[in-house]
């Protein structure tokens, strides 16, 4: 089964005093397996399972989703380091084994 096409996650990075601060948001259905459609019917499980930020190849953010996460999950973190100009990728894949890569220039 082929996975819907994505549009691309939205990142904004800024570093500030040693500090860079992260906020992203996954656009993503995020659907449980347990919703029905108009007809009754149980409309297939579609999340994303991981979640993995990079600063400059470094992970600094890896996280495990489940069906509870909301549709478009937004995240919001800092981590020590970075500077602008550097790059920040996301990386996620879901249950059905869609992936998508989106990077972002910290400011």
């Amino acid at each position: 089964m082929n996975a819907p096409a994505t549009e691309p996650t939205r990142v904004r990075a800024i570093a500030r005093d040693g500090v860079t601060r992260v906020k992203l948001q996954a656009r993503h259905v995020m659907e449980t397996g347990r919703r029905k459609n108009e007809l009754g019917l149980l409309v297939p499980a579609h999340y994303v399972t991981e979640l993995v930020v990079t600063h400059n190849g470094r992970v600094v953010l890896d996280a495990a989703f489940g069906p509870s996460v909301s549709q478009n999950p937004y995240l919001s973190f800092a981590f020590a380091g970075g500077a602008p100009g550097d790059t920040v990728s996301v990386r996620w894949r879901d249950n059905l084994g869609a992936s998508r890569v989106d990077e972002a220039t910290v400011g």
